[in-house]
């Protein structure tokens, strides 16, 4: 606590202070007065503000939900999305809600809002700081609660009230949300015990309202009783910023809360400061946040499409309410985009790096974790661009929501077209990106050359570095393992994050970085990009990490990548310098696929298409390989597809225990029949064994490695 004391900045010092004194006189009641919760006594009533918010055409919200023309278009468009809503709301009229990876979860009835189901657990009724939301044994998995507070489901039973017109929606809606305000009195129980969640709130009752709007059963008191809800909830959130406890999509979300509630109220007294207050931070955050090639910070893509979705909400809702914007918010997130049409997978898939819990800032439709189609067809609506339109795959539901019907000719106009780049290097946040083109069926590897997390948070990088990701044919074959769960399971939050669930190299079978609590890291080691280079021909990358030099024998890992373009073929050299004798594993972490081990040193895996990867190490000495799936102890062969879902699926491991330096070369090697014999290819060993290169004996290609580079030649048949 001392060290982490002096660490602050003043600035910081007197911001915990402050916050910390609110806790206190809450607590206390002294000051502020505990104002009661909405639906405990008579509303404030503001008739001439309910009827304002009845008769304005509201050009301050969003342009799809009062667009009469918008349902039709939905259900020309989007059926699927629409049919989506109605049986959400049909559930959560039997009480049954699928959250995150769960599915028909029950919180009892009446609805217990401070229950885990998964676990049973449930928290009291205390002041929210007194409450530690990361307590297993108390709280459960706090994710599950929040999310069900987050009150997201209201938004597909908006959108089945406004294609059904049934009041019956409308009536439950006034229902939940008295209960949920009569049962979590402002400040206290566990869902006040995050700023990022009452925003989250702020968002999802603001579309309430305007989903909601002619309802009988919105009235005039119950417009009065969300408005003040909205209100206290602001308070808090501008009281308990996220500042410096987590400078992250917390605090930008936390802000974006803000603005919301700043500028769709602007009634209120403290609104113009609320919209001030949020839009310097989130113009602030930005520049601090997003790397200057456009990679967020924490090393996550889940939280970077979080940030785009945060960031597209600020600017439709500024651009609605004439609010002026800083050119570099736009620069930035249009960098983002970018950075996500580069990882996204031929299949439209983006790939998981890092943390993935799930949670979506709005989820007009429900959507795999991997699918961003709707930011992108937001994205395209906004701001006009082709190479967004395309990756969107024609209008989506969020883009018709968000921007309303006139998207459709937004789309029209600007077309749809791949994007002018090919393969990509982003050096600051740490991403080689190899692809053969832009086709549903072009191969497209990600190798990961970053640093784990970034300087002022990791919470959500895992220990990755050096890792690949292999979609051949634009199938995933070789992926992340995903997340599964953050507290609740200590152990299986170290092992999906930790070097041992990845695709990269494990000395001793120590992962990279040791973890420091479900959110921390005892290290934060760096990955160094030594030279990119990407030609018609071929694409090469250099990388290296010094995370083990933390043994006691200091041991470097450099993995050299490159892909054959001609052949359609990726070679992964892997170098270990040190001077002892050390246990070096090289693992491949495929998605749920068959993987076998044949008898002459290959390993095939089949693909759900027919297509199939080949991978043949080469060693100086024989290297031990297994394939591990679904082990429990020691966890191994897993990957998360969502939050609170585990799958089994092979981890190919070859192994070696030998003095270093020691090298690895590697070929994989894409077939389009996963039943095709592999090629016929040997190595090229130096004077001491170590290979430095390969010989495919049937077409006489060979690659050579040197110190610094490769050379890709054809040796007469005679000769190979």
């Amino acid at each position: 606590m001392l060290s982490r004391l002096l660490g602050m900045g003043v600035l910081e010092v007197v911001d915990r202070s402050r916050q910390e004194a609110h806790k206190w006189l809450d607590r206390s009641a002294v000051w502020p007065p505990r104002r009661t919760s909405a639906g405990d006594g008579p509303p404030r009533r503001d008739p001439s503000g309910f009827q304002g918010f009845l008769s304005a055409h509201h050009e301050r919200f969003f342009a799809g939900p009062l667009d009469p023309a918008t349902l039709p278009l939905m259900n020309s468009l989007a059926p699927g999305a629409m049919k989506t809503s109605l049986v959400t709301a049909e559930n959560v009229a039997r009480g049954r809600f699928d959250l995150l990876g769960y599915e028909s979860l029950s919180f009892g009835d009446p609805i217990d809002w401070r229950l885990d189901p998964v676990s049973l657990k449930r928290t009291s009724l205390a002041h929210w700081s007194l409450i530690n939301p990361a307590d297993v044994g108390l709280v459960g998995d706090v994710k599950v609660v929040w999310e069900l507070s987050r009150q997201q489901f209201l938004l597909a039973m908006g959108v089945a009230y406004r294609a059904t017109r049934n009041e019956a929606h409308a009536e439950r809606f006034a229902s939940i949300f008295r209960a949920w305000t009569a049962e979590n009195p402002v400040g206290l129980g566990i869902n006040w015990a995050s700023s990022l969640e009452a925003a989250m709130r702020i968002v999802s009752w603001s579309w309430a309202l305007f989903l909601f709007r002619g309802s009988p059963h919105l009235d005039a008191d119950l417009f009065a009783e969300v408005t003040m809800a909205i209100e206290s909830h602001a308070v808090h959130i501008e009281r308990f910023l996220s500042n410096h406890s987590s400078p992250n999509t917390h605090l930008t979300g936390e802000a974006l809360g803000l603005f919301y509630a700043g500028v769709l109220f602007p009634e209120g007294s403290s609104a113009n400061r609320w919209r001030s207050l949020g839009q310097n931070i989130l113009e602030e955050q930005i520049e601090q946040q997003v790397l200057e090639d456009g990679v967020y910070f924490e090393q996550a893509t889940a939280y970077q499409i979080y940030t785009i979705e945060i960031y597209l909400h600020y600017l439709i809702l500024a651009r609605r309410n004439h609010v002026a914007v800083s050119p570099e918010v736009r620069v930035l997130v249009q960098l983002m985009l970018d950075v996500l049409l580069a990882l996204r997978r031929p299949d439209g898939g983006i790939p998981s790096i890092g943390d993935q819990d799930g949670g979506s800032l709005l989820p007009l439709t429900r959507r795999a974790p991997s699918d961003a189609r709707g930011v992108f067809a937001t994205a395209a609506g906004f701001f006009g661009r082709p190479d967004f339109a395309w990756a969107a795959r024609g209008v989506q539901p969020e883009a018709i929501w968000l921007l309303g019907p006139a998207v459709v000719a937004t789309f029209e106009s600007c077309g749809a077209a791949p994007p002018a780049f090919g393969s990509r290097v982003f050096p600051k946040g740490g991403y080689v990106i190899m692809r053969a083109g832009w086709q549903r069926n072009a191969h497209h590897l990600v190798f990961d050359v970053g640093p784990l997390g970034c300087p002022r948070t990791a919470a959500h990088g895992h220990a990755d570095l050096l890792s690949v990701q292999v979609s051949p044919f634009g199938e995933a074959f070789i992926v992340d393992p995903g997340t599964y769960v953050y507290a609740s399971d200590r152990e299986s939050r170290d092992h999906f994050r930790g070097s041992g669930a990845h695709s990269t190299i494990t000395v001793d079978g120590v992962s990279q970085a040791e973890p420091s609590g479900p959110f921390g890291w005892k290290q934060r080691p760096a990955a160094g990009l030594r030279r990119f280079e990407s030609t018609p021909a071929f694409d090469f990358a250099d990388a290296s990490h010094q995370a083990y030099e933390r043994l006691a024998d200091p041991v470097v890992h450099r993995r050299r990548v490159v892909f054959v373009k001609s052949g359609g073929y990726w070679v992964i050299l892997d170098d270990l310098a040190g001077k002892q004798e050390h246990r070096v594993e090289q693992r491949f972490q495929f998605a749920p696929l068959p993987v076998t081990a044949t008898g002459d040193h290959w390993v095939r895996a089949e693909g759900l298409c027919g297509q199939g990867l080949l991978i043949r190490p080469f060693a100086q000495t024989p290297l031990a390989r297994k394939i591990e799936t679904g082990s429990i102890k020691p966890l191994a062969g897993w990957v998360s597809p969502q939050y609170g879902q585990r799958a089994p699926a092979p981890t190919v491991v070859f192994t070696a225990v030998e003095k270093l330096p020691f090298r690895i070369l590697t070929l994989l090697f894409p077939i389009r029949d996963s039943s095709s014999p592999p090629p016929l290819v040997r190595s090229i060993p130096d004077d001491h064994g170590v290979p430095t290169g390969l010989i495919f004996e049937e077409t006489g290609e060979a690659i050579r490695f040197d110190d610094d580079t490769f050379t890709i030649e054809s040796i007469p048949a005679c000769k190979a």
